[in-house]
């Protein structure tokens, strides 16, 4: 490819942030909380997954799936993390290990799936409030909350990282403690609510549909290592941040869920943003206002920590000189790429309008190819720079590195069958997102056709800081 030729020390992913004060990186807990809410943001959107494969499936879906999907991507990005901890995480690696068109493609791949994921959690935002409050239902209120929505986010993350994983650790109590309640009342209502009359909104859900959701549910584990500068300890801190976090997203979908069959309503009722209803059923409207407050909750502290992770893929890349140096200015104060910020946040709002189950298509397509490239680093990285250090390996040496991959590109091909059947602008989901990837080689050639020998970067060691 293009990269043939590259000098080898272009390939290095230089340190592009200067040193931080202790007390301002990330320790273990800021990002457990930080990755549980890149990754989950609690039980919110379970409900699909419930009425498409009904409990026992639904269980066992949400057993699997970390076991398939989330422990292997888990071991990937612990190694990968605390072998390489730079900033822009794993668009580093891919650029490491396959050269700048390929460290180009993982990072385009992943800020336009942001453009489809990022639109998710201000609508689920919507969703939950619009269970309170229904005037908010009506024209385009809920479009306009959704926006302020990302407009507020973006500004707590230029006020800096410590604002957001802070903010996070407290959201995480926050939206828990609803389901802790319902896991309490759940057996003392066992088989009580067999005979509840509820109509679902959205009966077209089928088991497919709900294995797309649970995979989403527990997509984006490699979002946090974009942040790997400003974490403590990143070698050590990131392998045990993944395994712990892994547990907890799975603990808090497949503990709620449980305990509501015991109350057997029936599966066929659940529909998105139910939750708040069941809460309503089992506890009164206190409970039911507590679940709509957590749904609200968990739309914004997801959007507010994947802003922190999605922006410092273009600050990465205009350090790297792959993107204008605009890119890679820096708040005086808090450091946050401001600029970058700014840009994806206009990007993000332009897609609020899209319904669920098709931004959840496009964002596993999408993303799936992303995290294939990751996959693929990590092999070529054992075989070409066997003697790097690696404080975290993926256990089982080379056969461990290529088995990890199997199951989650296996599972992606799901996502490619329902792809199929998505239409966005007239075309199927499918198509448009190869439409998408294409535009990425695009335009990676136009970068050099324009400026052939690449954007000028900043400074390596003192980053460019303007106000």
């Amino acid at each position: 490819m293009a990269t043939a030729s590259a000098p080898r020390q272009q390939l290095q992913p230089p340190a592009i942030v200067a040193p931080r004060k202790k007390s301002v990186r990330l320790t273990l807990w800021p990002l457990v909380a930080a990755t549980f809410f890149m990754v989950s943001g609690g039980t919110y959107g379970t409900e699909d997954i419930v009425h498409g494969a009904g409990y026992g499936r639904g269980i066992l879906i949400l057993l699997l799936t970390p076991i398939l999907w989330s422990l292997p991507t888990a071991f990937m990005i612990g190694e990968l993390s605390s072998a390489l901890p730079f900033e822009g995480g794993y668009y580093a690696w891919v650029r490491r290990a396959m050269g700048n068109f390929w460290g180009f493609q993982e990072a385009w791949l992943s800020l336009v799936a942001s453009i489809f994921d990022m639109a998710i959690y201000p609508t689920l935002f919507v969703l939950y409030l619009d269970r309170l409050f229904p005037w908010f239902a009506e024209g385009h209120r809920g479009v306009m909350v959704a926006l302020a929505v990302v407009i507020i986010c973006a500004l707590m993350n230029i006020a800096g990282v410590r604002v957001v994983s802070t903010t996070s650790l407290w959201l995480f109590f926050a939206l828990s403690a609803p389901f802790i309640a319902i896991v309490c009342i759940a057996p003392f209502k066992f088989g009580a609510l067999a005979h509840v009359a509820t109509k679902a909104t959205n009966p077209s859900v089928d088991i497919l549909t709900g294995l797309l959701i649970c995979m989403w549910n527990y997509m984006g584990w490699d979002n946090a290592s974009t942040i790997a500068t400003e974490v403590e300890r990143p070698q050590r801190t990131y392998p045990r941040a993944m395994l712990v976090a892994v547990a907890i997203v799975a603990l808090s979908y497949i503990v709620p869920v449980a305990a509501m069959w015991m109350t057997g309503l029936p599966a066929t009722s659940w529909d998105t943003g139910f939750w708040a209803d069941i809460a309503g059923m089992l506890g009164g409207p206190l409970l039911r206002i507590g679940l709509a407050l957590g749904g609200i909750i968990s739309g914004f502290g997801m959007f507010n920590a994947l802003v922190m992770s999605y922006s410092r893929l273009p600050l990465a890349m205009a350090q790297d000189g792959m993107l204008p140096k605009v890119f890679g200015k820096l708040h005086p104060r808090t450091r946050a790429p401001w600029v970058a910020i700014l840009a994806l946040a206009v990007c993000w709002a332009m897609c609020l309008g899209l319904g669920f189950e098709r931004l959840v298509t496009m964002d596993i397509l999408l993303y799936g190819v992303s995290l294939s490239l990751e996959f693929v680093a990590l092999i070529v990285l054992r075989v070409r720079e066997p003697e790097l250090p690696r404080p975290f390996r993926v256990p089982g040496g080379m056969f461990g590195a290529v088995a990890v991959g199997i199951t989650p590109m296996l599972l992606l091909g799901f996502s490619v069958v329902r792809s199929e059947t998505e239409q966005v602008m007239g075309m199927s989901s499918f198509a448009f997102g190869m439409v998408l990837i294409a535009a990425g080689v695009l335009a990676y050639f136009l970068n050099h056709a324009v400026k052939p020998e690449g954007w000028t970067a900043g400074s390596p060691e003192k980053p460019e800081v303007v106000a």
